[in-house]
């Protein structure tokens, strides 16, 4: 594997464990909605995240990351609508998609 596509997988997978660790065990939503330090460390490592899948679109467009395009495309909202992004959306995916993202980003680093 190229030693790019490697430095952006494992950039993201940073910025899972991150995330993983800023909520801790815990993980409940009134505390992500009423802390502004953790909405924004969230909505950092999300950005990360979709930079470099869009890293890895332009050097493997077949690369088996399920939705890369949408996590690109949730990085330009975050980025360029930020007055817009909506608590409740980055809760779901950080819940819902993150798991399945990382168990991929795991499968493409070993």
């Amino acid at each position: 594997m190229e030693l790019k596509i490697q430095k952006y997988l494992l950039d993201i997978k940073t910025s899972i464990e991150s995330i993983n660790l800023y909520l801790g065990e815990k993980r409940e939503f009134t505390e992500y909605q009423s802390n502004k330090l953790l909405r924004r460390a969230i909505e950092r490592e999300l950005e990360i995240i979709g930079e470099a899948a869009s890293q890895l679109l332009k050097l493997d467009p077949n690369i088996e990351i399920d939705n890369a395009r949408k996590i690109v495309d949730l990085r330009n909202w975050v980025i360029h609508s930020y007055d817009n992004v909506d608590d409740i959306i980055i809760w779901g995916i950080v819940c819902n998609h993150l798991p399945k993202l990382e168990a991929q980003i795991d499968k493409l680093i070993d």
